[in-house]
């Protein structure tokens, strides 16, 4: 008599949250305040804009490649340590590099780039594979815990460069958190198969047009949120908003992020599919932009409208996650991941750089409003991609926490 097969272990959403948690506390400190620190090193702004660029050049050209090692048999937790252990040494660098000269310091940043932009995408396609083999998981909730600690280490970072110093404070902050995320990583164990699918060196499994569609969707109108990120906080203060309603209109928007992702397991199933989750995102977004043109300078407006931002950025993230899960073919997941994160880096830069443009010739209103046609570039492909699929006969009526089969 055969015997029976051990039934693995449920993979564990806590570990998979902490995941999430310990890299995007250490970014919540990077994004906001790295320009801060190279301020406080008295560089000139043209040198800062170079060296704030040049990061998302890096990405774009690295995220694939990276996280397409999981394919090939790389686990996705050891990147996750290797690349945190870069990410703390070069922060550790920086400060004797910035000493050395500005070329130094731009060389640092490009191998921190390059450390940094496996860690998002190999989480995720970790998360997606245990949210596909346990329905009873729910990405949303998972990649929730990401926002929250982006949302704290906002907060906290800005009490602690008041207390050390922005010289100070920035690199010593950035290097102890990716060494703790390199320590959390290393020691989590997640019951998640590792076996890649069987291929020859010479075999590289196509990505699908439809998930091209999806892909190319969900980055144009993460891209219509360019001017927001680089001039919403200039045209607020410029607008006689108090700094205080600054940090917190934005931290609005992350709340609403979260609610969000707390909330979006009790929608119908049909409401939780990819093409409607991006065409929700692209609705939101195109609103948003047009808002911001017409009503950017009024605050009671613009409360509103960073709402949307649960929506607009929340929505098409879960979207594009539900869309690499159902529709990535096995052996090629971990390029699908990564392409996905470098082309969203690649809309958005191309959309700052426009952005800045626009607001240099007609200020907020001709910046936001031109954000719109991104959002409604998006939906058109979203609604490309869903009669693609229908035409394909694919079934994606559930979201990434349910099973979804293709219809013969």
């Amino acid at each position: 008599m055969p015997h029976a097969t051990a039934t693995p272990p449920e993979p564990n959403p806590f570990r998979l949250a902490s995941l999430y948690a310990v890299v995007f506390v250490e970014i919540g400190i990077a994004m906001p305040f790295m320009p801060v620190w190279l301020n406080a090193l008295g560089l000139e702004a043209g040198i800062i804009g170079v060296l704030l660029a040049l990061p998302i050049a890096v990405k774009i050209v690295a995220t694939a490649p990276l996280v397409g090692l999981i394919d090939r048999g790389v686990g996705a937790r050891a990147l996750l340590v290797a690349g945190s252990l870069a990410l703390a040494a070069t922060y550790a660098l920086m400060p004797a590099g910035a000493a050395l000269g500005w070329p130094v310091l731009a060389l640092l940043i490009a191998l921190n780039a390059t450390a940094g932009a496996p860690l998002v995408p190999s989480i995720d396609y970790l998360t997606l594979a245990a949210v596909r083999r346990s329905a009873r998981l729910d990405y949303a909730r998972i990649r929730m815990a990401g926002s929250i600690a982006f949302l704290a280490a906002n907060l906290a970072g800005g009490a602690a460069l008041g207390f050390l110093g922005e010289r100070l404070a920035v690199p010593l902050l950035t290097t102890a958190l990716a060494l703790l995320a390199a320590a959390v990583c290393a020691g989590v164990r997640l019951e998640l198969p590792t076996a890649a699918v069987p291929r020859t060196k010479a075999t590289r499994v196509p990505l699908p047009r439809l998930l091209w569609l999806t892909i190319a969707a969900g980055a144009a109108i993460q891209a219509s949120h360019a001017a927001l990120y680089a001039f919403a906080s200039i045209h607020w203060s410029l607008s006689g908003f108090p700094v205080a309603w600054i940090g917190a209109l934005w931290a609005i928007g992350v709340l609403a992020e979260i609610v969000l992702f707390a909330g979006i397991g009790l929608c119908p199933a049909g409401w939780r599919t990819p093409f409607r989750l991006l065409g929700l995102g692209a609705a939101a977004g195109a609103v948003r932009a047009i808002g911001m043109a017409f009503y950017g300078d009024t605050l009671g407006a613009v409360v509103v409208l960073q709402t949307l931002h649960g929506f607009s950025f929340g929505a098409t993230q879960l979207g594009a996650m539900a869309a690499v899960s159902r529709f990535a073919p096995e052996g090629a997941r971990g390029r699908a991941q990564g392409t996905l994160s470098a082309t969203n880096a690649l809309a958005s830069a191309c959309a700052t750089l426009a952005s800045g443009l626009a607001y240099g010739h007609g200020g907020g209103p001709l910046a936001f409003g031109l954000m719109a046609p991104l959002a409604v570039i998006g939906l058109c492909l979203t609604a490309r991609a869903a009669r693609l699929a229908q035409r394909q006969r694919l079934h994606s009526a559930a979201f990434v926490g349910q099973h979804s089969d293709t219809i013969a």
